[in-house]
């Protein structure tokens, strides 16, 4: 079986990706391991950037859909210490230069643009290899197997896809997250929901925070982020995951904590990973990477939307060298290694979040501040 580009990966950029080639008439088939649409909640809020994903979605001819989508009065920021104090509160300005969406909701918009069975659910690939030059062989659970001449790993941090090019793993950055959610939070948190505030909360310490962030409804998604070694947790159930975070976080507000005893969810366990600063690879015919599994960084609100720019420009590429797959490819890979780069050096944030001046350093970030001042 052949087909003229596969997909690995139903994320926001593999998605963008076979947009831009139906928008472009340009067949497209999209492998991914869940097995439907909803099988997992698909992470929180995103700001799309004016720079980045906005311009992606217009290239998928999505601009109206997404904008439908945009929570207004997201963009608004609050930083707090461990007492519960405020230390800023910068309200939504209105202008909408980064506006706020949830992210499954964003990738249903993708899924309803692209025709039926575009993407093959409950496909987990076990492995790829090389057939012969520009071509490859994609091995899924099932025992079932796909022959392509142009590949595209979008499968994320661990992609299956990405040895054929690069010997490149992740490592860990040494943050542990623990995701928790309160649902209706406004009456049933009350003073949860006010410290909260409108949009996005920061309240930290050197070395741990809670990130939180207003959904739609009322319901407040947390990220317990802390300093750990990769190991910690390792061996505990999830009462025992909230009990050890609700512990590192003792003496903090109520309201604070509350995030994480109050939880209506399980808490979800997160290590975050990242890819060598810089990480490239040589041109391999019939082959390339996207998003999180070509430059896997630690969530800076940048990551869904470098992977929706790079999905809309290997479209654009591949749509403007029809019947030259290797100039495409080779153009699309020169524009995403050095602004993967200039993305990892700049990324700085979770020092500023955990490090020695939390919270004040995140004020002086936020407020444009001197820190050394």
């Amino acid at each position: 079986m052949t087909t003229p580009v596969t997909i690995i990966g139903a994320g926001l950029g593999g998605l963008v990706l076979a947009r831009v080639l139906h928008v472009h008439g340009i067949e497209a088939t999209v492998y991914e391991a869940e097995a439907s649409p909803d099988a997992r909640r698909q992470g929180g809020l995103l700001d799309i950037h004016p720079w980045n994903g906005q311009p992606a979605l217009d290239a998928a001819g999505l601009t109206d859909g997404f904008r439908a989508l945009v929570l207004a009065g997201r963009e608004s920021y609050r930083v707090l210490d461990r007492e519960g104090t405020v230390l800023l509160d910068l309200p939504d300005g209105g202008t909408g230069e980064r506006p706020e969406v949830p992210r499954g909701e964003l990738r249903q918009l993708l899924l309803d643009s692209l025709p039926q069975g575009t993407v093959r659910w409950g496909h987990k690939v076990t492995g790829v290899r090389t057939v012969d030059t520009g071509r490859h062989e994609v091995s899924f659970a099932d025992g079932s197997q796909v022959v392509t001449s142009l590949l595209v790993g979008a499968d994320g941090a661990w992609s299956r896809v990405r040895p054929l090019l690069s010997a490149a793993v992740p490592a860990y950055v040494g943050v542990t997250v623990v995701e928790t959610f309160l649902h209706d939070s406004d009456t049933r948190h009350p003073a949860t929901a006010k410290a909260v505030g409108a949009g996005s909360l920061f309240a930290l310490a050197p070395g741990k925070g809670l990130v939180a962030h207003r959904e739609r409804a009322g319901t407040l998604h947390t990220y317990a982020q802390l300093v750990k070694p990769e190991d910690w947790l390792a061996d505990a159930d999830a009462a025992a995951v909230t009990e050890r975070v609700a512990a590192e976080f003792a003496g903090w507000a109520p309201e604070l904590t509350a995030l994480v005893t109050a939880t209506d969810t399980p808490p979800v366990l997160r290590r975050l990973h990242t890819l060598p600063a810089g990480h490239r690879w040589d041109r391999t015919p019939g082959v390339t990477l996207l998003g999180d599994a070509a430059h896997l960084m630690p969530p800076d609100g940048e990551g869904a939307n470098l992977a929706m720019q790079d999905g809309a420009e290997l479209g654009q590429a591949l749509a403007a060298h029809p019947g030259d797959v290797e100039t495409a490819l080779s153009r699309y890979e020169q524009a995403v290694f050095p602004r993967a780069a200039a993305q990892a050096e700049d990324d700085d944030l979770y020092e500023v979040m955990f490090g020695a001046d939390a919270p004040h350093s995140m004020v002086a970030m936020l407020t444009g501040a001197d820190q050394a001042s």
